[in-house]
């Protein structure tokens, strides 16, 4: 079988890649990845020498490339995790995430189409969104099921909305095998630090301020990585062609109450004083379209494919700072861009 994983230098794909490739010897793994800011090999340089993983500089944009890949690597299956995931950029530049998010998306979709030619047997294109799709919810008891309304907020919730649309439309008119699902907030090691978990733990690090959003009650359903990595791994194999699967991890925390946990617990894996670190929490204006809350019900997931989360949030988070602390060059590398230097020698721009 040979599997296309698509965005595999990003966070949550570097993941995706790994487990694939270290749990399933037998497949041959390709991973395509643009190398954009967010994308970064040294995620996955434990694997990089596999003999069943190799690597392709892509972009999702370039529908030629996308039929050459395709074809050149015989792909029978597909899990799509490419995209531009950052709400704040995509307000700066919201056709940035259409190009890439629906278009790409879109691209290959029919690079699939034209491979393999009506002849769906051993192919499938695993679509991987978020839970952003849906809207926001109030602070009530309320869920996102997988029959939830699409209401997204940001350019960056739309492009991957309409993603999600164009994937649904190829099984309906075509009959592509397919599946999709739309996950709540991940955090874990190798985290891109532009999201609030590690900014806020690299921030911590180095005594910067710690920007909380309006007052901070948003509210997130956070889940860890390597969790997430194991759903995807369970949708591939025992999903259902045509379906929608949830994945979240019934752990909902508001913004404030995340990051003041987050301080108290460095604070104790720093040996800095109780309370130091809660000190640098400011408040700032709140982002435009600011979704209150997401929840997502993943009772689905977990009846018809047994998935359930693996780690409490206050494990995982411990986890995920110890991590941090414990690759500090990884850190100072992404954060200072000398990683993208390195690549586009390599690879070229």
């Amino acid at each position: 079988m040979n599997i296309l994983i698509t965005g595999g230098a990003g966070f949550i794909g570097s993941h995706v890649v790994r487990r694939f490739v270290t749990q399933y010897p037998n497949y041959n793994i390709i991973n395509l990845d643009k190398l954009t800011y967010a994308g970064n090999l040294e995620n996955i340089k434990d694997i990089d020498q596999s003999s069943n993983y190799s690597f392709v500089k892509g972009d999702i944009t370039d529908l030629e490339q996308m039929r050459s890949v395709i074809k050149e690597h015989s792909i029978s299956r597909i899990i799509h995790l490419a995209a531009e995931s950052h709400v704040d950029r995509s307000i700066t530049d919201p056709l940035i995430f259409v190009r890439t998010n629906l278009i790409g998306t879109s691209n290959l979709l029919q690079a699939c189409k034209e491979a393999w030619k009506n002849d769906w047997s051993g192919k499938l294109f695993y679509h991987v969104s978020t839970d952003e799709v849906y809207g926001s919810l109030e602070l009530d008891k309320r869920m996102f099921t997988e029959s939830t309304a699409y209401d997204p907020r940001s350019p960056y919730s739309a492009s991957k909305a309409g993603s999600d649309h164009m994937v649904r439309a190829f099984y309906h008119t075509y009959h592509m095998p397919v599946v999709i699902s739309n996950c709540s907030n991940n955090y874990g090691p190798n985290h891109f630090p532009e999201k609030l978990i590690p900014l806020f733990i690299n921030n911590i690090i180095n005594k910067k301020s710690l920007p909380v959003y309006g007052s901070g009650e948003n509210v997130r359903d956070w889940l860890f990585v390597e969790d997430h990595a194991r759903a995807i791994d369970d949708i591939f194999h025992k999903g259902r062609h045509g379906e929608t699967y949830n994945i979240g991890g019934h752990n909902e925390w508001s913004n404030i109450d995340l990051i003041k946990t987050l301080c108290n617990v460095m604070d104790k894996k720093l040996n800095r004083v109780e309370g130091e670190s809660e000190k640098l929490i400011t408040y700032v204006t709140d982002r435009a379209g600011h979704d209150m809350r997401y929840a997502i019900d993943a009772s689905k997931l977990q009846d018809e494919l047994g998935w359930t989360p693996s780690l409490q949030f206050e494990e995982g988070i411990s986890k995920t700072i110890d991590w941090y602390l414990s690759n500090q060059d990884w850190l100072d590398n992404v954060t200072s861009g000398e990683y993208q230097k390195y690549y586009n020698n390599q690879y070229g721009e």
